[in-house]
C-alpha cells in the first residue's frame, strides 16, 4: 500500500488522512487539507482505498472500505492517532474511530444521506460513537443540510460546525457573500484547534 506523508515525521499526532468515494489520495481537496494539518505541525498520512488503487469507480464494500483503512493506520504506526476524511472517507473514519482509540475524527462533508434521498441515512453508528468528532458541513450540503442534521439524535461527542451556503465541499456560491477561501480556512482552523485540544 502506497502511503503519501506530509508534516514532520516526529510529530507527536499524526492524522490518517481518508479520500472521498469520486477522487483519489491526490485530489486537490484532500491536498489543502493534509497542507493545512502539517502547517500545524502534525504529521498527516494519506492513501487510497483498494478499488481507487486498481483504478476502479465504484467504491469497494464497506467491510474492506474498513480493513484497508485499519491496513493503513498499522503501516503509519502514529503514536497519538487523529482520522479524518472527506465524505465517504470521512464517514469510514468515524465508523473505526473508537474501535482504533483515535484521540478525535474530523469529516469534512458527512454524507448523511444520498442526494435527494433523506430517508436512506448513513447515521446508526453515530449514536454510539464515544470519539470526539468535528464535522465541517456546508448549509447546502446535498448530503445533509441543518434542517436533515436537525433531526438526527447525535451523541454529545459530535460537534457539527456549519459553513454559511457551502456545498458539500464547504463553497459558497458567489452571490451569498462569502468566499470558499475564507470557508477552507476558517474549517482548517477549527479543525486544527479540535485535534489540539482533546
Amino acid at each position: 500500500m502506497e502511503l503519501l506523508r506530509d508534516g514532520p515525521l516526529d510529530a507527536a499526532t499524526t492524522v490518517v488522512l481518508n479520500h472521498g468515494a469520486g477522487s483519489g489520495m491526490r485530489h486537490e481537496f484532500l491536498q489543502a487539507v493534509a497542507a493545512g494539518f502539517a502547517a500545524a505541525g502534525l504529521a498527516v498520512v494519506r492513501f487510497e482505498f483498494a478499488y481507487r488503487a486498481a483504478g476502479r469507480r465504484r467504491p469497494d464494500p464497506m467491510p474492506q472500505l474498513l480493513q484497508r483503512l485499519r491496513q493503513a493506520v498499522a503501516l503509519a504506526a502514529p503514536r497519538r492517532l487523529v482520522l479524518a476524511g472527506k465524505s465517504m472517507g470521512g464517514r469510514v473514519a468515524t465508523m473505526l474511530a473508537d474501535e482504533l482509540g483515535a484521540a478525535a475524527a474530523v469529516v469534512f462533508g458527512y454524507p448523511f444521506h444520498p442526494p435527494k434521498q433523506p430517508a436512506k441515512v448513513r447515521t446508526a453508528h453515530l449514536a454510539t460513537l464515544r470519539t470526539p468528532t468535528l464535522i465541517l458541513q456546508g448549509e447546502r450540503d446535498p448530503f445533509g443540510t441543518p434542517a436533515d442534521v436537525a433531526g438526527y439524535c447525535l451523541p454529545p461527542s459530535i460537534t457539527v460546525h456549519w459553513f454559511a451556503d457551502g456545498d458539500h465541499s464547504l463553497v459558497p456560491r458567489q452571490k451569498s457573500g462569502h468566499h470558499a477561501a475564507d470557508h477552507f480556512q476558517s474549517a482548517m482552523a477549527a479543525a486544527v484547534a479540535f485535534v489540539s485540544s482533546r
